[in-house]
């Protein structure tokens, strides 16, 4: 068996990124931008290692939400080889139809880890607070004045 790797500049790997958020904001199928083996760590779900716990990660989380839109014009953008972090904000409304918006509610803001080779997100590992509709904000006394 052969090994063969595309080079990809910083751009191309930020444009593979780019149309996972966006498919992701449309409710389009995303899954053809991973590698097969690929890892998907999301909180309070776990690493998903290949295509079908991936495809059973997404399915968990869409479950809870039914609407979600990334802010484009504020996402920051690390480089390191293969890796690239992205950093932005979200709003979006749960499947319960509670609404969320980075800034004006604690659900919203993100970052994901993404390791991008050959055009196929091998990697991904979401960083951010799961719980959209402030259910638990009980447990943090610091929110009790918000």
């Amino acid at each position: 068996m052969a090994l063969s790797t595309q080079v990809m500049t910083d751009e191309q790997r930020k444009a593979v990124a780019l149309e996972y958020l966006k498919r992701l904001d449309r409710g389009d199928d995303f899954f053809d931008l991973f590698a097969d083996d690929a890892q998907v760590y999301f909180p309070k779900w776990g690493v998903a290692n290949g295509a079908d716990e991936i495809k059973r990660l997404f399915a968990d989380v869409g479950g809870i939400l039914a609407a979600i839109e990334h802010d484009y014009a504020y996402l920051n953008f690390a480089y390191n080889g293969d890796l690239l972090v992205v950093e932005g904000t979200s709003s979006g409304r749960t499947a319960s139809g509670a609404e969320w918006r980075a800034g004006v509610t604690h659900a919203g803001r993100w970052c994901d880890v993404f390791e991008i080779r050959d055009f196929e997100i091998q990697r991904l590992f979401v960083y951010l607070d799961p719980d959209y509709a402030d259910a638990d904000t009980a447990r943090y006394p610091w929110l009790a004045g918000s």
